[in-house]
């Protein structure tokens, strides 16, 4: 059987159980799945928008029949190759039709939603209640989903305090290469209504979180929830220098008090300000008025997030951006002052808290980031690790791409510095590359219309597409020799082949016994190629 007639018998097959809405047979659409935000894989053969777990599980079966393998995708905001396709037999699993809250228990405190649901659903969902989750939200959580951000260790909002995307889920229900639709945490149990427990007897649920989507499709989740902090307050600083921040990044995390905790470089922050317009938006100063407790209060905070404007920075400085909560005004407030001890030990100077009142007052706004403010692409690395090797990591990274500068200047890229506090005891690191090249299906249908508009696409650069490639291997291998954790593992980050070799053995040998064929999402976490039957 040619791969025409191959393709017509699975197009039939699935069409047998789900609706032409759900299957993407177009060329021009499929391409558009064939990317991620940094890179162009194989066109996927078929696409499959499945509107319940049922027909997922059919669908997935039916692919191990008919001999292709299957890529679960979910918000699309990734950078790694994770559901970039390594090949054309491939279907594609995008489960952005997924999308309903199915129980908020407030008694229990625990929300469960579909994989395809976002964060930006699942805040807005729970504020009317007074409830929220701890982790509650990425930079991209405007399309950002569960089920792509649990196979892909998703941080940002209340990640000072409360970690990542891995630390507040309880269960979660996979669909696994055969189709088998598993549950895990108390869900996996005999006589148990309730998934109101992630660990009685061994962590299964752990066991899908971070999986680069290798181990099956996530397609439900039951997450934590907790009741809404009732007073949140901000503060930033600058510091003259990146060791300077980082050492008080890290000072900042180990008290515990910060909700948040991060620091942008010169760099991000000047594109930062000018891309998303923070102290000049009325939507901005809106929601700084809504999120006070009484309309003078609102106005006073309003009025200096506007008076701040955006020269409160002094040129070549790096800012660091607090965010503390609590149940009292005085608690916030201890919080800060503990705060401020270890940033003024640390050399540091207050400055006005526009960048995380802003964020704040509209956490989850559309993605025209996507794009740099001037047009250029981006694609971040990333390095978690302990807080006493954070400056070594990032010394032998910066020396690195000091020694590429000529060359970077040369082609247009550029880099900045994202670096953030997980929980009080890892550290975030995170070089952002940006250069100008075409643009990706991704960058072309994410960003709003308008805001498309007002930027102009780059011509073809394969010079600086080139050099970044390059610069990010060189990255991937010093993260690598210095045993780092990364987020968005993907097909980038060599996972697998890092493992000592008891542990690779262990972890092999769950994925020979979940995918035996290695069919579910190839290449990724490292996995060979050459075992994908």
């Amino acid at each position: 059987m040619d791969s025409i007639e191959k393709n017509d018998k699975m197009i039939e097959t699935l069409s047998e159980f789900l609706n032409p809405d759900e299957l993407v047979l177009d060329p021009e659409r499929r391409d558009f799945y064939s990317t991620d935000v940094y890179s162009r894989g194989a066109l996927p053969s078929v696409v499959v928008v499945p509107e319940n777990k049922e027909k997922v599980s059919k669908a997935v079966a039916a692919a191990k029949r008919e001999g292709y393998v299957i890529v679960p995708r979910g918000g699309g905001m990734s950078y790694t190759g994770g559901y970039r396709p390594v090949r054309e037999d491939t279907i594609t699993f995008d489960m952005s039709r997924m999308n309903k809250i199915l129980e908020i228990n407030q008694e229990d405190m625990y929300i469960t939603v579909e994989a395809g649901v976002t964060w930006k659903q699942i805040y807005d969902a729970l504020k009317p209640l007074g409830l929220r989750l701890p982790f509650f939200g990425t930079f991209s959580g405007y399309r950002a989903t569960v089920g792509g951000g649990l196979s892909n260790g998703a941080l940002f909002m209340g990640t000072g305090r409360y970690g990542t995307a891995a630390e507040i889920v309880q269960c979660i229900e996979v669909v696994l290469a055969d189709g088998t639709l598993l549950k895990t945490g108390q869900p996996g149990f005999k006589n148990v209504s309730k998934p109101f427990y992630r660990t009685y007897g061994p962590d299964l649920t752990g066991l899908f979180v971070h999986d680069a989507g290798t181990f099956g499709v996530k397609v439900q989740a039951t997450l934590k929830i907790i009741k809404m902090p009732a007073h949140t307050d901000f503060a930033s600083f600058c510091f003259p220098d990146m060791w300077s921040t980082a050492k008080a990044l890290s000072c900042v995390a180990r008290t515990g008090s910060a909700e948040e905790a991060y620091v942008f470089d010169p760099g991000s922050t000047k594109k930062n300000l000018k891309a998303s317009n923070i102290v000049e938006d009325i939507k901005t100063l809106g929601s700084v008025f809504k999120n006070q407790k009484s309309w003078l209060s609102g106005l006073v905070e309003g009025t200096k997030l506007v008076v701040a404007g955006r020269d409160f920075l002094k040129d070549g400085a790096f800012s660091m951006h607090i965010v503390v909560s609590g149940n009292s005004t005085a608690a916030t407030k201890i919080d800060l002052d503990i705060i401020r001890e270890e940033i003024k030990k640390c050399g540091g100077e207050e400055i006005p808290n526009s960048i995380p009142k802003a964020v704040r007052a509209d956490p989850f706004k559309p993605l025209n980031s996507i794009l740099g403010p001037d047009g250029d692409r981006w694609a971040a690395m990333n390095a978690k690790m302990a807080h006493s090797d954070a400056i070594d990591v990032m010394k032998e990274t910066e020396e690195l791409i000091e020694n590429y500068k000529t060359r970077m200047d040369d082609c247009g890229v550029f880099i900045t510095r994202l670096m953030i506090a997980i929980g009080q005891h890892s550290f975030s690191y995170e070089p952002v590359i940006h250069w100008f090249d075409e643009w990706l299906p991704v960058h072309k249908q994410t960003p709003e219309p308008s805001h498309l508009k007002t930027l102009t696409e780059p011509k073809p650069n394969a010079k600086a597409t080139e050099l970044v490639a390059e610069i990010r291997k060189e990255i991937v291998r010093i993260f690598t020799n210095r045993g780092v954790a990364s987020n968005q593992i993907g097909k980038t980050y060599p996972y697998f082949q890092s493992l000592k070799p008891e542990t690779a053995k262990v972890i092999e040998g769950i994925k020979n016994q979940l995918d035996p064929d290695y069919t579910v999402n190839p290449g990724g976490l490292g996995f060979p190629l050459d075992k994908v039957n």
